[in-house]
């Protein structure tokens, strides 16, 4: 498995991570033993919010007994938890139902009411009494980054994550390039799209199967090696089964040729900047 540096002077983090919105309403044996199987892979990196229900609580499953320093753990503060005290708060109640001292990264997942100023104070609060190992945010547009850079500094934002797949190319046009400027890791949430991936029979899926079958890969796993192809992007798609991770994780090995991405490129284009950054 691949690994990149999760913002500048971070962590080596696997390319490939494991997405868990939605994880908890599923067959919770079978939620835990794709997050093991996508952990025996490679896919050390998990990503989980407060407001993913009990999702958290399927991760503590999932990772008990395993070598905590191994792991790459990130939750969510949900915008109206984003003042300084309620911050500290609902890190404190993931690390809880997480069953782990501490968050390798602590995101807030949207932008929201509370001033920049407050929840950074909380993240430097956490960071210092070693419940955090950094911080960053999602969802956040280039707007929003030079806003939050003004108040923290250079050097402190970990990461972006943000809604990225072959049918939604938006933060190609200004997000990577903020962040690749800034040293800020891009995390590509619903890598697949929303139950939204191009259908075999269309003149993208096309493609994407030709490629695979050259590279003896999946479509899904040629879609992940095109969304990581910059040095700064990585991805967490959501698995519900091990035979569904194991596939996801074979995607960081997958290296693409030029020919191969100016073919997605040409079937997926990007398409004009909208006004406002796209998001689940």
């Amino acid at each position: 498995m691949k690994q990149k540096k999760f913002g500048a002077g971070g962590a080596n983090v696997s390319v490939i991570g494991q997405g868990t919105w939605y994880l908890d309403r599923g067959d919770r044996k079978a939620a835990i033993a794709a997050l093991r199987r996508g952990i025996e892979t490679g896919m050390t990196h998990i990503d989980t919010a407060e407001m993913y229900g009990d999702a958290e609580l399927v991760i503590a499953d999932a990772i008990a007994g395993l070598s905590r320093e191994k792991l790459f753990l990130v939750s969510k503060v949900l915008p109206s938890n984003a003042s300084r005290r309620g911050t500290i708060t609902a890190c404190e109640r993931s690390l809880k139902r997480l069953k782990t001292d501490y968050l390798d990264c602590y995101l807030l997942h949207w932008r929201g009411s509370y001033p920049f100023e407050e929840t950074v104070a909380a993240f430097d609060e956490l960071v210092a009494a070693g419940k955090i190992r950094c911080w960053g945010v999602s969802n956040f547009d280039e707007d929003d980054l030079d806003e939050l850079i003004d108040v923290a500094g250079q050097g402190k934002i970990a990461c972006n994550q943000v809604l990225y797949h072959l049918q939604e190319r938006a933060i190609e046009h200004a997000v990577i390039p903020w962040c690749e400027k800034n040293g800020v890791a891009v995390v590509a949430y619903s890598p697949f799209g929303h139950d939204k991936f191009p259908s075999a029979r269309s003149k993208g899926g096309e493609v994407l199967q030709a490629i695979a079958d050259a590279h003896k890969a999946t479509p899904r796993q040629v879609a992940l090696a095109f969304l990581t192809r910059a040095a700064s992007v990585l991805a967490i798609p959501k698995a519900s089964s091990a035979e569904h991770a194991a596939d996801n994780a074979a995607a960081g090995n997958l290296n693409l040729s030029a020919a191969d991405i100016a073919a997605l490129d040409k079937a997926f284009p990007r398409g004009p900047k909208p006004r406002g950054l796209p998001m689940l």
